[in-house]
């Protein structure tokens, strides 16, 4: 075991840093997505779209911020070998909850900024985020915690934000036209089934070798 401190302290800043970076980014890129069009125009209500506007619904979408709660799960845990065990998974959970509050401040704090408004505008709207980053932070980041795990489990944890993110845009597509819905729900989509195809050629390797090396030892 590792007794140095800062071997400790290095997986909890990239956590936090992963949290802040994204949520900064989003706060930046949804800005930016809103001096892109003309949001008075009726073309910008009935079918007009830009990049940005793509890369902002996908961005603040709620699969989005689940999935960096989720990786900050994993980044905590990459360093842990073996099975699955419960520090495994409370350190997951830990790091899943840091990144969404820390992901919660940093959109904000970058909002108040970008909006020129006083930090207390977004003081009830923090809390909230907050709040659900309490609840939901540690059941994603325990998830992410899984992933790397063998077996169903670490699939199941794999899978998780492909298909979190999938029904989300089928469930309940962001977009303020149907333009700007359809061409996210489509990114998602392929890049879903891209990421779903991807893990299960992998499983099937594995299980590929696990049968070649299993009938190379047979007499």
């Amino acid at each position: 075991m590792d007794n140095n401190p800062r071997s400790g302290s290095k997986p909890l800043l990239s956590v936090l840093a992963v949290g802040a970076v994204f949520g900064a980014a989003t706060s930046l890129v949804n800005a930016v997505a809103q001096l892109s069009v003309d949001l008075e125009s009726r073309e910008a209500t009935t079918g007009g779209w830009s990049v940005m506007e793509i890369v902002s619904v996908l961005l603040d979408s709620g699969w989005a911020w689940a999935g960096s709660a989720v990786l900050a799960g994993l980044l905590a845990t990459r360093a842990e070998q073996g099975g699955l065990e419960a520090r495994t998974l409370a350190r997951g959970a830990v790091a899943g909850a840091l990144a969404l509050l820390a992901a919660t401040a940093a959109y904000y704090a970058v909002d108040t900024v970008v909006h020129g408004v006083s930090l207390g505008s977004y003081g009830y709207d923090t809390v909230y985020w907050w709040a659900a980053s309490i609840l939901l932070g540690p059941i994603l980041g325990a998830i992410g915690a899984c992933a790397r795990r063998p077996g169903a489990i670490g699939v199941l944890a794999k899978v998780t934000v492909p298909v979190g993110a999938a029904v989300q845009m089928f469930v309940m597509p962001p977009g303020r036209n149907e333009v700007i819905t359809t061409v996210g729900q489509w990114v998602v989509w392929t890049t879903a089934a891209v990421s779903i195809g991807m893990v299960a050629v992998h499983v099937l390797g594995l299980r590929r070798q696990r049968d070649f090396s299993g009938g190379a030892e047979l007499p």
